[in-house]
């Protein structure tokens, strides 16, 4: 069982995206579940899900991805004081940014196999407590 950790915008492209972006986020998604990976992301992700249908009065696009982030199987992780070291480390390197290096410092804390991002630059990092940094497009389970 290995600990996979989605960055923000999977989850964005899981309920958003009916192209082909979307499909690839489903499906690994669905081989997370037969694997019975874990899931993990952080609450800076609820946070940034829900900017978008709470400034458009959308509840229900609201309620969906807070469903979606309490599903069973999906662990959110905390930025706390082990985070915030790991954080402060991660801010020396200038080309990230804060939003960054908060997700990052929650999946290295969370002991993350694999981190999946949409961010092509982040897949170049190396992060001690993530053994794989992925962009979407080259992820494979």
């Amino acid at each position: 069982m290995s600990r996979i950790f989605f960055d923000t915008n999977l989850f964005i492209y899981l309920l958003q995206d009916s192209g082909e972006t979307g499909a690839r986020v489903t499906t690994i998604l669905e081989r997370i579940s037969e694997r019975r990976d874990d899931l993990l992301t952080s609450t800076l992700t609820l946070a940034e899900v829900l900017v978008k249908p709470l400034a458009a009065g959308d509840v229900a696009w609201a309620d969906r991805y807070e469903k979606l982030l309490n599903t069973p199987g999906v662990t959110l992780v905390n930025f706390d004081r082990s985070c915030a070291r790991i954080y402060a480390r991660l801010r020396q390197d200038e080309t990230v940014k804060a939003p960054d290096a908060i997700q990052l410092a929650c999946a290295a804390s969370a002991h993350t196999d694999l981190f999946i991002t949409n961010d092509e630059r982040l897949s170049r990092k190396v992060v001690h407590g993530i053994q794989f940094i992925t962009s979407l497009e080259r992820a494979f389970l």
